[in-house]
């Protein structure tokens, strides 16, 4: 018993190297010369050591423990023999490295088969006064000396135990510690002699899996086994790289089979270290992160979808339109499409309903929309009342019109929320992934085309084109622009004369003042640049500057044409601010214009949007005494409720129903009964759009008494309508038939 592994082992455990055993023996004071005398007995003391070892065994089975280690003869008379030997060995030495492996051994041996420490240091008292027998017997001092030792002895019993119980209650300490350590992390031990191929895994790593420890076998197959296959490389890797050297530590997340067949994510960590024999052991502990990781999941889920539908949002989109884009790198990918959808007049339904309600409209709209993908496809809430949908695997980009198709009849279904039945329709952008002109910018391209659809009638959808592009870019380069042409004085006024309509003559008693914009000696279109001007908000400082302007050239002119008033299209920027009309009073005042000469004029839309602050701003409008305008009456929303409803003065048709009076006879009822609406009110009534003499005529016969058109005058800078308006009193004549080049700014 006792390898020379195992002896090896033992001498690093106790430190027991060559210095160690020289400073032990200096301590004793041993010389060559001890080891000299001892040799030169030893030969006379045969016969006692013979006689010693035959009464030490007999003294040893009269006591219950070492008794039951002798009870084998054949085992007796072998540890005699080795008895006798070890005596002789202490006695004639030499007392080198081998003399310290060996005794070593017996101790070793000893404490394996279950012989205390006691009964060791008992018996040596017994050897030391047997000795004394053989080589002094009847010296007078012999018994004294007799005593002593078996005083010592018993003081050396009791040292040795207080030695051993110390370090046994110290060790016993950090165990519970390391126990009590281990339930609070609830972490599994692992320890993997990694050269056997022997792995040791504590009850609670097992527990972990719902087995027990001998459920997993002695080696790694058993662990490594229940790994999930697509984890197995990942953890093999890890262990390599800290094995190699690449690493300080082994930490790494898996997942691992439970008894029940489902999966737990843990985390390894381990340390290598070789052990007393030089072999290669990694040990650490193992937890389980299940929780950690579905929260990790849940969040990483949340940060990638809309809390609302469930949908992915615009990060999970990005990620998934890189992906199809790296799809389309591969031989033989398909056609891939984006589609690009925004409600419309959804606005109308919060404000009108709520947010909550608003809510509900947006899961059955997402509801709705996924039933028109196939598997595969991917439905995202970019934000709002938008919706993307990618499209992937696609035969022809047409396929991507089809599901446009199905998803605007889908949604044209009525909508049941609560007892109210609501009707929804979108506008649908599309834009092939891989288009020559959009590189990678796709979300713009289907942006575009959705906006494509919503200028044409919404309810609809339009594909991307190269002629979108460009009008963006335009768009742009007027934003900017537009942006610095106040402070650059780059906008004008242009004035269209209102007229009297009477007997004979046509008698300018105002003029509408129109915002013009002329920019790089070219002049925009107010439909192209009035747009950016409401969005950006620019259209406050500028519809007071127009404002302004307009009021002080109206005074100039009232000099010559008094009681000539001017009229100022408002935009519904300017309607929500709140000191929106002591603005106005103080352009009156410092213009010096009466308020009962200006007219603001607003459109039906603009009714619609806040009543309550529009109401409000009226009335204060009102209160000043200027006039107020309903334009483009009858192309809106409103009902008939709001004419009375707000201080409305003037009402003025528009030219889509005059255009038609001549050929149209629904057109010309329609503006007859607008005429006699607005006089029946009391209101005055102003015809927009004549342009033809025989709508003269109409307006005449109907009792129309206000009319503006390019057949009396088109709209002319102040300067060129100066010459006009300075006549006493100023009379337009009816000259010809209006062009379309009299549209062309």
């Amino acid at each position: 018993m006792g390898s020379p592994e195992d002896i090896q082992a033992l001498l690093r455990s106790i430190g027991l190297d060559r210095q160690e055993v020289l400073t032990r023996l200096e301590f004793l004071q041993w010389s060559t010369a001890d080891g000299a005398r001892l040799q030169q007995a030893v030969d006379r003391l045969g016969q006692a050591h013979e006689d010693f070892v035959d009464q030490l065994y007999n003294h040893l089975g009269s006591f219950p423990t070492p008794a039951g280690l002798l009870q084998h003869p054949g085992v007796l008379q072998r540890l005699k023999a080795s008895q006798k030997a070890y005596y002789q060995r202490l006695w004639r030495g030499p007392h080198d490295a081998d003399y310290v492996r060996e005794r070593l051994r017996v101790g070793w041996v000893h404490e394996r088969v279950g012989l205390e420490l006691k009964w060791y240091l008992g018996a040596y008292r017994l050897y030391l006064d047997q000795m004394l027998t053989s080589l002094f017997d009847g010296h007078p001092q012999h018994e004294l000396f007799a005593s002593l030792l078996k005083a010592v002895f018993f003081d050396m019993s009791l040292a040795v135990d207080a030695y051993s119980a110390t370090q046994r209650q110290a060790l016993e300490s950090s165990d519970a510690r390391y126990a009590r350590a281990l339930r609070g992390a609830n972490d599994g031990i692992w320890d993997w002699h990694i050269d056997r191929d022997q792995l040791y895994l504590s009850e609670r790593w097992a527990s972990m899996l719902g087995l027990a420890r001998d459920e997993l076998g002695e080696g790694s197959a058993g662990w490594f086994a229940r790994v999930h296959p697509e984890d197995l490389p990942g953890l093999r890797l890890a262990v390599q790289q800290h094995l190699g050297g690449s690493s300080p530590s082994l930490q790494h997340q898996y997942r691992i089979r439970h008894r029940e067949g489902h999966y737990l994510w843990v985390l390894l960590r381990g340390v290598l270290s070789s052990d007393e024999r030089g072999g290669q052991r990694l040990a650490g502990s193992q937890s389980d992160i299940s929780q950690h990781k579905a929260a990790e999941q849940n969040l990483q889920h949340a940060a990638r979808h809309d809390p609302l539908t469930g949908l992915a949002n615009r990060t999970r989109l990005q990620e998934l339109l890189g992906q199809a884009q790296e799809r389309r790198q591969r031989p033989g990918a398909r056609h891939a499409a984006l589609l690009f959808i925004d409600l419309d007049r959804f606005k109308l339904i919060n404000d009108s309903l709520g947010h909550s309600s608003g809510d509900l409209v947006l899961v059955e709209v997402a509801q709705r929309l996924k039933r028109c993908l196939r598997p595969g496809d991917h439905l995202a809430r970019f934000g709002g009342d938008e919706f993307v949908v990618l499209l992937d695997d696609l035969a022809q980009l047409e396929d991507a019109e089809r599901v446009a198709q199905r998803m605007l009849d889908e949604l044209h279904l009525p909508l049941q929320l609560d007892e109210r039945q609501l009707s929804v329709s979108a506008s649908i952008g599309i834009a092939g992934l891989g288009e020559a002109d959009i590189g990678d910018d796709v979300l713009r391209a289907a942006d575009l085309a959705m906006y494509r659809a919503k200028d044409a009638g919404k309810a609809r959808f339009a594909r991307y084109s190269a002629e979108l592009q460009e009008r963006a870019a335009r768009r742009l380069q007027l934003e900017s622009a537009l942006a610095q042409a106040l402070e650059r004085g780059e906008f004008n006024l242009h004035f269209q004369p209102i007229c009297r309509l009477e007997r004979g003559h046509n008698r300018v008693v105002g003029v509408e003042a129109l915002l013009r914009w002329q920019h790089e000696d070219r002049w925009v279109s107010p439909e192209e640049f009035i747009p950016i001007l409401e969005e950006s908000g620019d259209i406050l400082a500028v519809g007071e500057w127009a404002l302004f302007h307009a009021a002080w050239q109206c005074m100039c002119w009232q000099r010559v044409q008094p009681g000539l008033y001017c009229a100022v299209n408002l935009s519904s920027q300017q309607l929500k601010v709140s000191d929106f009309a002591r603005r106005v009073a103080r352009i009156l005042s410092e213009t010096g214009l009466p308020a009962s000469c200006l007219i603001l004029e607003i459109t039906e839309s603009q009714l619609m949007e806040d009543s309550a602050q529009t109401l409000a701003c009226l009335r204060e409008l009102a209160s000043l005494g200027v006039r107020l305008a309903l334009d483009d009456f009858g192309t809106g929303y409103s009902s008939l409720g709001y004419l009375k409803r707000f201080p409305l003065h003037i009402l003025k048709v528009d030219r889509s129903f005059i255009g038609g009076t001549s050929h149209d006879e629904d057109l010309a009822t329609i503006s007859r009964a607008i005429i006699k609406l607005g006089q029946g009110l009391n209101m005055a009534v102003v015809a927009e759009g004549v342009e033809q003499s025989s709508h003269l005529d109409f307006l005449r016969a109907e009792g129309c008494d206000y009319a503006q058109g390019y057949l009396l005058s088109q709209p002319q800078p102040a300067w060129q309508l100066d010459p006009l308006l300075r006549q006493q009193p100023a009379y337009l004549h009816q000259s010809r038939v209006a062009t379309p080049a009299d549209y062309c700014i």
